[in-house]
């Protein structure tokens, strides 16, 4: 059986997945189906929340998601965060910090964090962002070989920084590059390309 694969960036205000069961969502979110005429059995490999943007892989081969989903693949984020952050904020957060997962205490596992100087080159936020209405913001890069749920935001605000703004510019070897979002192209993905 011939699987497909795509590379999507996705934008801010769009949910996970292709469409929902439940009317309520229909009338009132927007899903990648509206991107793009994906083929039957499509599905996210990993997800990011309605807030986040950025890069997100698709694919009708279930069992190539699930390996990908447990192997622990980098992947690579643009944060921008409501304050400056300082050096021992950062520091906690590359040891990992405790936050909570469905009411469950959890340490996050040691990651890569550096902080940006000048902040990165991306498509204009969206409006509904409340960015540097209150107080200056900071940019970081978070490397993470794990995903728990909203497991980014949660580990900025522990340190007391709430993030802004979220971007995934990378996953493994595949990254975002000039892909604006709302892009979707299709690609061939294998263990080794990852």
């Amino acid at each position: 059986m011939k699987h497909y694969h795509f590379i999507v960036n996705k934008p801010f205000g769009m949910l996970s997945q292709i469409t929902s069961g439940e009317d309520r969502q229909l009338r009132k979110k927007r899903f990648l189906s509206e991107l793009y005429d994906f083929p039957e059995g499509i599905m996210p490999i990993g997800r990011l929340d309605e807030k986040s943007e950025g890069l997100l892989l698709m694919t009708t081969d279930g069992k190539l998601s699930d390996i990908i989903n447990s192997l622990g693949i980098e992947k690579e984020y643009l944060v921008q965060l409501d304050g400056l952050i300082s050096s021992q904020e950062l520091e906690k957060l590359s040891e990992g910090v405790s936050i909570g997962i469905f009411g469950e205490k959890y340490i996050t596992k040691p990651c890569m964090v550096k902080f940006l100087k000048i902040a990165p080159t991306l498509p204009e936020a969206h409006s509904s962002l409340r960015i540097g209405r209150h107080r200056p913001t900071s940019w970081i890069s978070i490397t993470l070989k794990e995903g728990k749920y909203r497991q980014i935001r949660k580990m900025t605000a522990a340190v007391g920084f709430p993030t802004v703004r979220l971007v995934r510019i990378r996953i493994g070897i595949i990254d975002l590059e000039t892909m604006i979002p709302g892009d979707v192209s299709p690609t061939s993905i294998n263990l080794e390309s990852i």
